[in-house]
């Protein structure tokens, strides 16, 4: 989903220019994790998850 992939690009570039590693992780996981699930629920799902993530883990 072009949603999440683009979130994830923003956490990780975030993450390497603020050299924080949490949102780096999350962020790759947000780009790649599509390629891996195939029903739309469960792309929706771990997707706001992922997203919801990156503001519960922030520094």
């Amino acid at each position: 989903m072009i949603l999440f992939g683009g979130i994830g690009m923003g956490a990780f570039v975030y993450g390497k220019k603020s050299g924080s590693l949490k949102p780096v992780i999350i962020g790759i996981a947000l780009m790649a994790y599509p390629y891996f699930v195939e029903s739309s629920l469960l792309i929706f799902l771990i997707g706001a998850l992922l997203t919801a993530a990156l503001f519960v883990f922030r520094d």
